[in-house]
């Protein structure tokens, strides 16, 4: 039992560093995730770096061909826009939901978020901003209190973060969210359903300039 809890203490550990590794570009689209080397680098045994890697296959950022190596998954255009378009869905109605539910507490919760990301974005932290940029999304997911959309952007979250949390213009980010809090706060629900889908369109914009080297309409 013992060294069971052992194996999936260290599995966690490893799918954090992978997870982390990919999400932030050390591990590029395409390079194969090889056990015996990442337990290697890591100091552990094979079969948390399997059960790990198992972990991002179900994130839907690695993908494992039977009899070959894992690797890290590449993501096509049309892997984009329907992203896109799922998560304008899923974040415009989290969003409404988030407006009318969230209460005091859960706009303060938000507020705070948002001056976290002021702050990181003033100092040139990208990491930071871009982590609370992230916690802003997922905690309006939260504070819409709809089971069902907490499990569909739970699925999502690895994969969202990947295509787009990468963003470089971190204080247009924060006044983005500055603005969306804004009308929460004033319990503005038509104007949070364009302020949305029109803050998403531009971070589907950057992705598709990272990703592509280009802009193109897809809608």
């Amino acid at each position: 039992m013992v060294m069971e809890r052992t194996t999936q203490l260290e599995s966690t550990r490893v799918a954090e560093i992978l997870r982390e590794d990919i999400l932030f570009g050390r591990r590029l689209p395409g390079s194969r995730l090889v056990e015996r080397d990442i337990a290697a680098e890591l100091q552990v045994s094979r079969l948390p770096v399997r059960e790990a890697i198992r972990d991002l296959v179900s994130d839907g950022i690695v993908i494992a061909t039977p009899r070959t190596w894992a690797v890290v998954r590449t993501f096509s255009a049309q892997d984009l826009q329907d992203f896109a378009q799922v998560r304008e869905a899923m974040e415009t109605l989290s969003f409404e939901l988030a407006t009318q539910r969230a209460g005091e507490s859960g706009l303060r919760l938000l507020e705070s978020i948002v001056g976290e990301e002021d702050a990181a974005a003033a100092a040139g932290d990208v990491t930071a901003a871009r982590m609370a940029s992230t916690r802003f999304h997922m905690t309006a997911v939260h504070l819409a209190h709809n089971a069902m959309l907490s499990e569909l952007a739970g699925s999502l979250v690895t994969r969202l973060r990947w295509l787009f949390g990468p963003h470089d213009d971190l204080a247009g980010m924060a006044v983005a969210h500055r603005e969306i809090l804004t009308a929460m706060q004033a319990g503005d629900v038509p104007a949070i359903r364009r302020l949305i889908p029109a803050h998403l369109a531009e971070g589907r914009i950057a992705a598709e300039q990272r990703l592509f080297g280009r802009h193109d309409e897809i809608d």
